[in-house]
């Protein structure tokens, strides 16, 4: 088979820029094509053929050359001020499709490689022209098409199927979680050990303990909490647990230092890091070098120093982040996105941060929750949450569960992940084979 010719788009295609800006465009009857993946739309049309879109400018800006993807259009349209259409001069000899598929699969090489510039990085339109590409029978390119169209309708189900069990996986662990709250993970755990302290004596404790620390004046005395209805029981819990609220349990509940506490020159790019929400990830703490202060700063706002065991839960936005003070984060800041709590010793935190992350308790925050552009948490509404106590050594029990049936999720999810990837290199090698065949 002869080598196909390799032509520049310039010699077979009209290059021209888009004509609305993004956000002059009114609303109307036909697609606008941006940098989004969605259309928008238009009340003009500009073109009427067939055309890959490109954009000119960097995804993701900043000096680094990028682009998210180009995109195939046909009807009437119209397109943004900063992409171009690529229109084939002739259909019967060269196909947009083909065309489209050709610079997506090698956009990397041919399009991101002529980005140019310093902030605002761009792609100019007689670089566009300049691109080479093979010029096939047209009838050939109608075969390349079918093969392409075929294997990303292939791969598009295998992402379908893979977000499917990753969904699946992740309903599975909140339904693990459920269970460990309300005792039917550990029922059998139960009938082989029946003579365990009950929960309701650790409160007990607990009441006397916070007592103790009132009187030594190591923490302040709390507000009485009223007392739970029979109406606010979201389910029946086994023998030997008992509901409270959460304030009942928490030795230490504080907001992070109001924003007046903090100033400009209390920032410094190295220095004692501030907890808040962005640094939590997937329940485990993680410095960010844009939120760190001196030590001048700590010891201003030492009431606010986080210790070993001390739990850290997001105040606003994405209630779910939450995570433990581990002897690397001691002495780090609770940041103004957050709260810290100091639990009593009978509450182990592992379990405290499985209830924290179930969908029930994260159902009572958000319905609770104050604010309206986002979830915004405050001290009444986390001291009146109901926990499901449990006693010492059963919460040790769903602790070693979880783990482990998280342990098995995590390679499951890590198998999904890798299985997605997989399949993208795989079409995009079987693309590439296609042209380079």
């Amino acid at each position: 088979m002869p080598e196909p010719q390799m032509v520049s788009i310039g010699d077979y295609c009209h290059v021209l820029k888009g004509k609305i800006g993004i956000k002059k465009a009114i609303p109307g009857q036909y697609p606008l094509v941006t940098t989004a993946e969605e259309r928008s739309s238009h009340i003009e049309y500009h073109f009427d053929k067939p055309s890959v879109i490109i954009p000119l400018v960097s995804s993701t800006g900043h000096g680094h050359a990028s682009l998210k993807r180009i995109h195939f259009q046909e009807g009437k349209f119209a397109v943004g001020s900063i992409l171009c259409a690529v229109t084939p001069k002739n259909a019967n000899i060269l196909d947009a499709r083909f065309l489209y598929h050709y610079l997506d699969v090698y956009k990397e090489n041919l399009l991101v490689s002529l980005m140019q510039g310093m902030a605002n990085v761009t792609l100019s339109i007689d670089k566009i022209k300049e691109i080479q590409f093979p010029l096939l029978p047209i009838e050939k390119q109608a075969e390349w098409i079918h093969l392409f169209e075929k294997a990303v309708s292939f791969t598009n189900g295998l992402s379908a199927e893979f977000t499917c069990q990753q969904t699946l996986l992740k309903k599975f662990r909140q339904s693990i979680l459920q269970d460990a709250i309300s005792g039917k993970l550990t029922e059998q755990w139960r009938k082989e050990n029946p003579d365990v302290e009950p929960a309701s004596e650790l409160l007990k404790r607990i009441k006397t303990e916070k007592e103790r620390l009132v009187k030594e004046k190591k923490i302040p005395k709390q507000n009485p909490l009223p007392p739970i209805t029979e109406e606010e029981i979201p389910f029946e819990l086994p023998e030997g647990w008992v509901w409270c609220r959460l304030g009942e349990v928490c030795l230490k509940l504080s907001t992070g230092p109001f924003g007046s506490m903090l100033h400009k020159s209390d920032y410094v790019e190295d220095g004692i890091p501030l907890v808040n929400p962005i640094n939590m990830i997937s329940n485990k703490i993680y410095p960010n070098n844009k939120m760190m202060v001196n030590e001048k700063t700590k010891a201003r706002l030492k009431q606010f120093v986080l210790t070993v065991g001390d739990i850290v839960i997001a105040r606003r936005g994405d209630l779910s982040k939450c995570a433990i003070v581990s002897e690397k984060q001691a002495g780090w800041l609770c940041g103004t996105g957050s709260f810290f709590i100091s639990i009593s010793k009978y509450i182990s935190q592992p379990f405290f941060v499985y209830f924290f992350i179930s969908s029930y308790c994260q159902a009572m925050l958000n319905d609770n929750s104050v604010g309206s552009t986002m979830n915004n948490l405050n001290q009444k509404v986390l001291q009146n949450i109901l926990f499901p106590f449990a006693p010492v050594k059963e919460q040790k029990n769903i602790i070693e569960i979880i783990d482990r049936t998280y342990n098995i999720c995590d390679q499951l999810e890590t198998q999904i992940t890798k299985s997605r990837q997989d399949s993208e290199m795989l079409m995009q090698a079987v693309l590439k084979e296609a042209f380079e065949g």
